[in-house]
């Protein structure tokens, strides 16, 4: 704590004990009711200080859970409280979670999803590019044995695999193109076959 810190910390001290002082002093009838009062205040101000504390944790925490009701031909999805939609494909019968992304072109696994599906990512070629916000990356171009979403089972679907840095896989048009209509009405994107 630099010397300038320590001068504020001493005057907010030493007003703190001012103002407090002449609290008691004004309301030395009352003292039971203003030091329920105190407490209370003192327990909200708490509270919202662990509130402020937890909100990165919660935030995440509810970002993995996902909701998807699948009826016929018919998916919806709820967005998340990070403000996207997320699916759960089974690729080759591995759990894959996709942020759904209407401005990708493609269906792009990131390397950790490609090796969880059974790609051996040390044999691909890493000829194609794309742009993305970041920046230019490398892809490669690899045919899915089996893609199921909601008991819909599809063979030898395309797909990418970024070499670039990514937080997880993009479901982009070359598979949502599969679906007659995609509607987005408020927090919800209803997928119809």
């Amino acid at each position: 704590m630099g010397s300038d810190q320590i001068g504020s910390l001493i005057y907010l001290i030493l007003l703190g004990l001012l103002v407090g002082s002449y609290v008691l002093v004004a309301n030395r009838r009352n003292l039971g009711q203003m030091t329920r009062h105190a407490v209370l205040w003192g327990l909200i101000f708490l509270g919202i200080a662990v509130g402020a504390g937890l909100w990165q944790d919660i935030r995440q925490g509810s970002t993995l859970q996902q909701s998807v009701q699948a009826e016929g031909e018919t998916i919806t999805l709820n967005r998340l409280r990070d403000g996207h939609f997320h699916m759960a494909l089974k690729i080759n019968g591995a759990p894959v979670n996709f942020l759904v992304d209407t401005g990708a072109t493609e269906m792009v696994l990131s390397l950790e999803d490609a090796a969880k599906v059974g790609i051996d990512t040390g044999k691909l070629a890493f000829l194609g590019r794309a742009r993305t916000a970041n920046g230019q990356i490398e892809t490669a171009r690899v045919w899915l044995d089996r893609v199921e979403l909601a008991g819909q089972v599809e063979t030898k679907v395309p797909a990418q695999v970024s070499r670039g840095d990514m937080p997880g896989s993009l479901l982009g048009m070359s598979y949502l193109s599969r679906f007659e209509q995609i509607t987005i009405n408020g927090d919800r994107m209803v997928l119809t076959r």
